[in-house]
């Protein structure tokens, strides 16, 4: 039996080698038994498009009704925006996610989600980690017999979502100045789009757990035949994108332009500010722009930093009063809905502004840029040989990166990784992933062939060529 870690995000491995029906069954048996210690009784369990879910997820939902465990169940996939809803619903203890987000296609996941509708805090995913045994427990994984007996229950989570996305937009003002192209990188976000925006431009909203061997993550040059489709169809003011599991998102502007999450996060907190007049604290992780610092100051606005990982920014909002909380990679949340990252409803939050403004998206954004100066950013992902990936870190860690395309470090930010400021604006940040074997390296600049060539000497610093 392989020793089953929770990473930065839940537990993924690739499927058939270490993510195997054996495998899900013992992480269940874990979480089965956590929440017998503490008299918890129900649980929401759902799976997206990745192949093989829907049989993981009824193992998943025999193994806890074996231990007396109610299921609420959903036949069809969904996404972990819907699961995190659907707890708090059904006033579950737990949600379990089988997805692996954004990884490519070969892997597949197990996400737990609290009884607020959120990612478990990371006290107590280690708690479920520790109780995972080493050996398959004997048990009734007879899925139709735990149905037959009523212990597992099906719902419709899908619908659950769309009914609560309607309670609270107003989606006819939305359509009426938005004309969408959406690309749902063959996830669970597909359906939901499609019914709220029939008139969209859809793809790869089709059932495909391959992906078609992309790894469907929301950036930039994932998306190209996206930003293609926008450029050639002048009425498209703007493009919407999510990951496997609907929980990141990515935009384009009216012009096929990218737009990251670092600006999107910039306009959920000028909206949430100055038009929602709402007030809170402003919770990002590590590899966050600090222009949402400055904007945040502006405001009046307390601010914090956390490592990476939503589960830490989750931890705080359901202590404290937060108006936004994100990540650099698209996971992003706003006061008045759960405290998850949800593609969609980021995305809706952003076509309400577009249309109480009378703005475009492109136009919102020098709304930004008048406020905390223009900037962009981008990401190499290098996948490299373990040994040189951890010489990598040991030359971060010995402190040897003294500078980085000839311009001196002028200040060095550990709090998850290592951020190297070149001056108030420019910053590279390395840190490895912690749910793929990559090592990831990060740049702010004024402009993108400044992102360009600070991420080129950058490589050149940490790997000598």
């Amino acid at each position: 039996m392989i020793n089953i870690k929770f990473g930065t995000d839940g537990w993924r491995a690739i499927i058939a080698k270490e993510y195997t029906v054996d495998n899900v069954i013992r992480v269940t048996a874990a979480a089965a038994q956590w929440m017998k210690q503490r008299n918890f009784t129900r649980v929401v369990v759902g799976y997206d498009c990745r192949f093989a879910g829907k049989m993981f997820s009824e193992y998943t939902a025999s193994v806890f009704a074996a231990n007396g465990i109610e299921v609420y169940l959903d036949k069809n996939f969904v996404s972990t925006p819907m699961v995190s809803l659907g707890v708090v619903k059904h006033k579950a203890n737990l949600g379990i996610v089988i997805t692996a987000s954004h990884n490519p296609p070969s892997y597949n996941g197990y996400k737990l989600k609290s009884h607020f509708g959120g990612p478990t805090i990371p006290k107590e995913v280690g708690e479920i980690e520790n109780l995972i045994p080493d050996y398959i427990p004997e048990i009734n994984t007879d899925f139709d017999y735990h149905v037959k007996s009523g212990m597992i229950k099906f719902i419709d989570m899908e619908q659950m979502y769309i009914d609560h996305v309607l309670s609270y937009f107003d989606m006819d003002s939305i359509k009426k100045g938005v004309v969408l192209a959406y690309d749902a990188m063959y996830g669970a976000g597909q359906n939901v789009i499609k019914r709220l925006f029939p008139e969209s431009y859809c793809l790869h909203c089709e059932y495909n757990p391959s992906f078609e061997g992309q790894a469907p993550e929301p950036i930039d040059r994932n998306l190209r035949e996206l930003a293609e489709l926008i450029k050639n169809i002048p009425e498209i003011n703007l493009g919407l994108a999510n990951d496997g599991d609907a929980d990141r998102i990515g935009l384009y502007d009216e012009d096929g332009e990218f737009v990251d999450s670092h600006h999107i996060l910039l306009l959920l907190l000028y909206y949430m500010y100055e038009f929602k007049k709402e007030k809170g604290k402003v919770v990002v992780s590590f590899s966050v722009s600090n222009k949402v610092e400055k904007l945040a100051k502006q405001y009046g606005l307390e601010y914090e930093v956390t490592k990476i990982g939503f589960k830490h920014i989750a931890e705080i909002m359901i202590h404290e009063d937060v108006l936004v909380g994100g990540e650099e990679s698209g996971g992003i949340s706003v006061k008045g809905h759960i405290p998850e990252r949800d593609g969609i409803w980021m995305g809706l939050l952003i076509m309400e502004l577009m249309a109480k403004t009378g703005k475009s998206l492109k136009e919102l954004i020098q709304v930004i840029y008048e406020k905390v100066g223009p900037f962009k950013f981008d990401r190499d992902d290098l996948h490299l040989d373990e040994a040189i990936k951890q010489a990598v870190v040991m030359k971060c860690q010995n402190g040897e990166i003294k500078e980085i395309g000839g311009r001196p470090i002028v200040k060095t930010d550990t709090t998850d990784g290592w951020k190297y400021f070149l001056d108030e604006d420019t910053w590279v940040m390395v840190r490895p992933s912690g749910t793929e074997p990559v090592l990831r390296v990060y740049c702010q600049a004024q402009t993108k062939d400044k992102v360009r060539e600070t991420l080129d000497a950058a490589h050149k610093a940490l790997l000598g060529k």
